[in-house]
């Protein structure tokens, strides 16, 4: 499904969903983050996804990384709240969403484990040096969460 993302512009369509969703800054020992490059929007991100009924939150996070990945995660911490009104998703089925994310840190269960992209999400997924993440073709808001995630001297969770 083909999708649009708004952000801070007055011509974004009008909302009409919501939907919990999270994303997953994942770092390896090494200190790289494992992103994926999206189908639906051609940028790269964090993993993550739709918070499914009769699941936690965490066990939403640790679903979505293995995925879009294939990678086991082990949920470590709190990187953020990001429900900015000003950031619109619209989808070729006609809804327009409000984004409403929980991002995570984790770490990988088995630093041997290979990224692979899933074939229908992901086109590629691949752990990347910091250094190189300004180079990359990133949503805003994707950013931000990026930079919170990778700032190390960040000591409470973005609220936003």
């Amino acid at each position: 499904m083909a999708r649009i993302d708004y952000y801070n512009d007055p011509d974004a369509p009008a909302i009409n969903s919501v939907v919990p969703s999270v994303t997953v800054a994942v770092r390896n020992t090494a200190g790289q983050l494992l992103l994926i490059h999206k189908v639906d929007n051609d940028y790269w991100a964090l993993p993550g996804g739709g918070h499914d009924p009769g699941e936690s939150i965490v066990d939403t996070a640790v679903r979505e990384v293995r995925e879009e990945t294939g990678i086991d995660v082990r949920i470590t911490g709190l990187v953020g709240t990001y429900t900015d009104p000003r950031h619109v998703m619209k989808y070729d089925d006609g809804e327009v969403r409000q984004q409403f994310s929980l991002c995570f840190h984790a770490v990988p269960l088995d630093e041997s484990d290979t990224p692979r992209e899933d074939g229908t999400e992901t086109k590629s997924a691949k752990w990347i040096e910091p250094a190189d993440v300004p180079g990359l073709s990133i949503h805003p808001s994707m950013r931000m969460r990026i930079d919170h995630a990778l700032d190390d001297a960040r000591t409470e969770p973005h609220l936003g």
